[in-house]
């Protein structure tokens, strides 16, 4: 009688263990079979973290990859976009300087080397750049940006209030993790939904590295810098998400 239980829970054991590997087959390879774009992005953070739960995944920029992958586009993100299919779209990093409302004061008062021209062309710009983008037709679309002033709202077609709002620190495991810091990020997202926190902490240790940043050249490039933990979770929350509206069509 223990003979016949113990081969019964072993063939049970192993007709689990099949249906197992059954299932994480096909998530694989609905996941290689899913489309993705990261827009406007050099550091690769998003990208890679697709890349890792094995997504057919791009990054575009106007400017070349960080890591000179081989999987960058280096274009304008609008041309990206229309040479394909995407079932998710993300547009992490788009210009946000003239849109933003920390820097809502410089379109009266222009920084240095800077006219009130140049300020009224660049908000014109990036507004022109969200809106090709937002109202781009794609299955599944996120904008990410900081939060707006009422000038480039009226600005942007069919403006829409963000989705989101969350900070790095609520996808951070430790409070010396490198994601345990106060960056608000916004996302503007369609047929998606809200990406929920990975983290256990509360924010009361969260540095401010990104507005402590010391000017430099490349200051722009580190406060715009993505957090490893928040690009795994829209990987993996998006991408399951994508892949099941590309299924059910």
């Amino acid at each position: 009688m223990f003979d016949q239980f113990d081969l019964f829970d072993t063939a049970s054991s192993r007709q689990a263990g099949d249906r197992q590997i059954d299932i994480e087959q096909l998530i694989a390879e609905a996941a290689a079979e899913t489309s993705v774009l990261i827009g406007c992005e050099t550091s690769g953070t998003v990208r890679d973290a697709f890349a890792r739960l094995g997504y057919d995944v791009w990054s575009c920029d106007l400017l070349p990859a960080d890591d000179r992958t081989n999987r960058h586009i280096q274009d304008d993100v609008r041309n990206v976009m229309a040479s394909q299919h995407w079932d998710l779209i993300c547009i992490m990093h788009p210009p946000c300087t003239r849109l933003c409302n920390s820097g809502v004061r410089w379109l009266s008062n222009p920084p240095p080397n800077k006219t009130l021209d140049d300020m009224r062309r660049e908000l014109r710009e990036g507004a022109e750049l969200f809106s090709d983008c937002w109202n781009y037709d794609t299955p599944c679309l996120s904008i990410e940006n900081p939060v707006m002033h009422k000038h480039a709202k009226a600005l942007i077609r069919n403006y829409q209030p963000f989705s989101q709002s969350v900070q790095p620190w609520q996808f951070a495991d430790s409070d010396s993790s490198p994601d345990n810091v106060k960056k608000r990020t916004c996302f503007w997202n369609r047929n998606l939904p809200n990406l929920r926190p990975t983290g256990q902490l509360d924010g009361s240790t969260a540095r401010a590295d990104c507005h402590n940043a010391s000017p430099s050249k490349d200051r722009w490039k580190i406060r715009s810098k993505f957090h490893v933990g928040m690009a795994e979770a829209m990987a993996q929350q998006w991408g399951a998400y994508a892949s099941s509206v590309r299924a059910s069509k």
